[in-house]
């Protein structure tokens, strides 16, 4: 059986990578695809407490369930608005938008 350490680690590795893609990158695609990075993160560290102490009422599912919908909605609505923005200044660097 893997320990949940392993799990919060894998979980923390994930979170600073989406962290530091989010800061770093100038593409605006790049800083979205960061943010679900760290949505993911949470994802498992939902997982992996509600398999370890959440017994069987599989709450931390639902969390992530929820967390994949709220995600798949804001990953919608970010490509409309870089879309929206590239149809404007035919651009979608991130430090070079200037509306």
């Amino acid at each position: 059986m893997i320990p949940l350490s392993d799990f919060l680690i894998l979980g923390a590795i994930l979170f600073s990578v989406g962290i530091f893609g989010a800061l770093t990158r100038r593409n605006a695609m790049g800083i979205l695809m960061s943010i679900e990075l760290i949505l993911n993160a949470a994802n498992i560290n939902f997982i992996a407490f509600n398999k370890f102490y959440g017994a069987k009422d599989g709450l931390g599912q639902v969390f992530a369930l929820l967390v994949i919908t709220i995600a798949a909605a804001s990953a919608v609505v970010g490509l409309v608005l870089v879309i929206a923005v590239y149809r404007n200044t035919k651009n979608i660097f991130a430090d070079k938008i200037n509306l």
